[in-house]
């Protein structure tokens, strides 16, 4: 038997699964009401349009669909992209696109040609562990900085970045998930967002934004794109077709400098030599015809219903003791239990209960997070949802309950 431990290298024995994966393989049995995974609701596939959209592509250029692509990504893809993005008020051309196999490839990419072991990364805590994750693979370290309400502290970052300058430690770049992020649901305001960029110029930094998210908005002001506000080519914009289309396409954009899109290129070829273009030519499709501007407002509709009964279920049967947002887009509810609750601890309490989440504490690279839990409500159905949440309920009154009882008991002599 070959022992692999022996062979494997130094940077894959550190790699680790993702959490979230581990937990969504432990609560497969159907009767669990799962609000753990940010997985989209079938119901809004878009199954028909679907099927006419492959078979006119078939029946159209069924030579390209299914043949190889460049590793850029399909050119009427591209510049439908661009397009849309100068809609939004982002100055960019299909030159600045390069087409990804969901946007965890992206992440890889982007370490791999942007990290040497021991770079620095500067993140938010919490933050998306799906980019902790592929930024250890590639030996990346990571310092930290809170995010608010209203997402980053802007202070507390100037004053990280002033700390790792006297030591000649500036990071690589600043990543940011900047609308209803993962996991806080928190939305940066426009004020920070121009602060942002400033800081970024100050130190000279680049700065990756991941919005899987930003379409998803059900009220309240939009916020400004960041990289409409960049004059200076700082930021690197990461976007997906798996949140408002559908996530088995695994297509997904980064727009950026011309200067690192080819240097993603090379990276990619030696990967997968391109993203499948069977799938690329249905977005296109959803793009050019108009179909996905009235695809998203459906989306948009059935989330919104899922988000209020949500919170309003928790509003009824949460505990006065627990605290937590209300975001105005997204995918995710921001829960924070008393300090003395483990929500870790609680987990399979709660999956006897039939009902999970995701622990906070996976979404913090350093320690904290321990009596917090990530809620997904886009999934579930509405009933369900109410039923999950009276459940979770449950689970939490009495966790509190038998906290507050040891801390009241005497330490033993």
């Amino acid at each position: 038997m070959v022992d692999f431990e022996q062979i494997f290298s130094e940077r894959a024995s550190k790699m680790e699964r993702s959490e979230i994966r581990e937990i969504l393989k432990l609560i497969q049995q159907g009767d669990v009401i799962s609000f753990a995974g940010g997985l989209p609701n079938p119901e809004a596939f878009p199954i028909e349009a679907t099927k006419k959209i492959i078979n006119e592509n078939l029946d159209e250029m069924g030579e390209k669909v299914l043949q190889y692509g460049s590793t850029e990504g399909v050119n009427p893809l591209r510049k439908e992209l661009a397009k849309l993005m100068r809609d939004r008020g982002m100055d960019v051309d299909h030159e600045n696109i390069l087409i990804t196999h969901g946007s965890q490839q992206a992440l890889d990419l982007l370490s791999k040609v942007l990290l040497n072991p021991g770079d620095k990364i500067l993140v938010g805590s919490p933050t998306y562990l799906g980019a902790t994750g592929a930024f250890k693979a590639f030996e990346g370290e990571m310092e930290t900085v809170e995010v608010r309400e209203d997402g980053m502290d802007m202070d507390l970052l100037d004053r990280k970045l002033r700390q790792m300058k006297v030591k000649g430690e500036l990071p690589k770049f600043i990543y940011v998930v900047l609308t209803f992020q993962n996991p806080s649901g928190a939305t940066m305001t426009a004020e920070k967002r121009e602060r942002l960029l400033d800081i970024a110029s100050k130190y000279d930094i680049l700065i990756v934004e991941d919005s899987p998210y930003s379409h998803l908005r059900y009220e309240g002001e939009k916020m400004p794109h960041l990289m409409s506000m960049d004059t200076e080519e700082r930021v690197v914009r990461l976007e997906t077709f798996s949140k408002i289309l559908a996530p088995g396409f695994r297509i997904a954009w980064m727009t950026g400098p011309e200067e690192l899109i080819e240097k993603m290129v090379i990276a990619k070829q030696a990967t997968d030599l391109c993203t499948n273009p069977f799938g690329q030519y249905v977005a296109y499709k959803y793009l050019s015809e108009g179909i996905m501007d009235e695809h998203l407002e459906n989306i948009k509709e059935l989330y919104n219903k899922k988000r209020l009964t949500m919170l309003d279920s928790m509003e009824e049967h949460f505990p006065d003791e627990v605290e937590w947002n209300r975001p105005e887009g997204g995918m995710f509810i921001w829960a924070e239990l008393p300090k003395h609750v483990d929500t870790r601890e609680m987990f399979e309490k709660a999956v006897d209960e039939k009902v999970a989440y995701v622990v906070g504490d996976a979404f913090y690279v350093d320690d904290g997070g321990n009596n917090t839990m990530r809620l997904n409500y886009t999934h579930s159905s509405e009933e369900e949802i109410k039923r999950g949440i009276k459940a979770l309920s449950k689970v939490i009154k009495e966790e509190i309950e038998m906290a507050e009882k040891k801390e009241e008991s005497p330490i033993a002599p």
